[in-house]
């Protein structure tokens, strides 16, 4: 399964019944917790290359072409919750930052802020529910988005809430 969400992450995932079904493996991994690697390449022997072992492996075990798809992934857990009083509105935001760290190859969980989200994300959270993560108008929310990359270069954005 490792090798075709590689494989399918690289084309973009294609329509097909096999790449429908990577997808569906790296959604079911990532949401909603405990979040697991979402690429796990000591699954795929890609022709009999050590590409490492579970939690790591090192980044130069896996050829180059390969890792810039597993670095490039990118994942955020996100959650807003308004409240309404006699106080006012009350808005309680929090962010996970979780992605392959460069110089291991690990599946870490980076620092992150509630207020210095990334342009792309912020972008991504102002489509999905209208309004700003810090708004305190708006509805609450609990989704992870996750980003990739193809072998093109362009990005690959997906929502799921839970």
């Amino acid at each position: 399964m490792d090798c075709a969400i590689l494989l399918c992450l690289a084309g973009g995932f294609p329509a097909s019944a096999e790449c429908s079904a990577a997808k569906a493996e790296l959604i079911r991994r990532i949401t909603p917790w405990p979040v697991e690697p979402p690429l796990q390449l000591w699954r795929c022997p890609m022709g009999g290359h050590n590409v490492g072992l579970p939690g790591g492996g090192g980044s130069d075990s896996i050829p180059p072409e390969v890792a810039q798809y597993r670095d490039a992934i990118e994942l955020w857990q996100l959650s807003k919750h308004v409240t309404s009083g006699s106080g006012g509105r009350d808005v309680y935001t929090s962010t996970v930052r979780y992605g392959y760290a460069p110089s291991s190859g690990e599946w870490v969980r980076f620092p992150s802020n509630d207020n210095a989200l990334p342009e792309w994300l912020d972008d991504t959270i102002r489509q999905r529910t209208g309004k700003g993560f810090q708004d305190e108008y708006g509805r609450g929310f609990r989704s992870i988005v996750v980003r990739m990359q193809d072998y093109t270069g362009a990005s690959m954005t997906e929502w799921v809430s839970y």
